[in-house]
């Protein structure tokens, strides 16, 4: 058996999103459902629901203002939050643990994931981008396929580094080369079996190639910008380092400037700051 057919039979018997979740996605994305109606799912998990109330209270989403019930929360922040926060919660536990495969020590993976997602609204902010509500939760889950690949399947990552540096590959084209599946490719099956939209899938996909992402290719570009802010500061870098190429067809896309990169850096590195002191890190 081929690695890359293992790999995908191992994704698809990888646990399902929590019944909870998975309903508030459906409610948000298939129906024209109100926010109380999307609180009314959360309230039926009790884990769900404190983990919502949790995120909610956190300096990136609520600032200073203290969100004590769901209806707060969904009044306060909106369905597309609410989203944001599920999602979180229910990828948190899976990237809590060590990523062997990457070399990424507890928590690490979590903090690369928070900071994308912030980095790709920010960007988008100060670029003048009508970026989609979405644009959090495609950089929240972009490298949720290192989860899968270093901690259910426990790639050795060793033929993968030598492959890039033998070959001069970035990692995920030498991923490719020795598994047969990148990553990116891999993040995306599993987002596909969750019943994710196709917004959100596609740029998870092409964070690295965000030439090939089609008309998501807004999205796939912010992501990409600041997966690599994200990898330049710091925030998650494991044993694939920085070896990753930088798409200059996204950068021109955006029009991205030293000047512009380096306040969403510091945005990025304030936020993440905040939200370690507020969890005792």
């Amino acid at each position: 058996m081929s690695q890359r057919k293992e790999i995908l039979e191992k994704v698809a018997a990888i646990p399902a999103l929590p019944v909870a979740a998975a309903q508030v996605i459906h409610l948000i994305y298939t129906q024209e459902a109100g926010v109380a109606e999307i609180m009314k799912a959360i309230e039926y998990d009790a884990g769900l629901t404190t983990d919502v109330l949790r995120l909610a209270n956190s300096a990136y989403f609520a600032g200073p203002r203290t969100i004590s019930t769901l209806r707060d929360a969904g009044v306060i922040l909106g369905a597309a939050r609410i989203l944001q926060m599920v999602m979180a919660s229910a990828i948190f536990p899976l990237a809590s643990k060590p990523i062997q495969g990457y070399g990424l020590p507890a928590g690490q993976l979590i903090d690369h994931l928070v900071a994308v997602g912030i980095g790709s609204e920010q960007l988008a902010k100060e670029l003048h981008f009508n970026a989609p509500q979405y644009t959090f939760t495609a950089g929240l889950l972009h490298d949720i396929g290192k989860v899968v690949l270093g901690t259910f399947i426990e790639v050795d990552a060793e033929p993968i580094l030598q492959q890039a540096y033998e070959e001069k590959l970035s990692f995920e084209m030498a991923e490719r080369a020795v598994l047969g599946i990148d990553h990116a490719e891999v993040g995306a099956v599993l987002l596909e079996s969750w019943h994710l939209p196709r917004e959100i899938v596609t740029p998870v996909r092409w964070h690295h190639q965000p030439d090939d992402a089609g008309e998501n290719f807004l999205v796939a570009d912010l992501v990409h910008a600041a997966d690599t802010l994200s990898l330049q500061c710091g925030l998650g870098v494991g044993i694939d380092g920085l070896n990753y190429h930088v798409s200059p067809s996204a950068v021109a896309r955006l029009n991205l400037k030293t000047a512009v990169a380096e306040r969403v850096t510091c945005v990025m590195l304030s936020e993440m700051q905040s939200i370690r002191q507020q969890r005792g890190a």
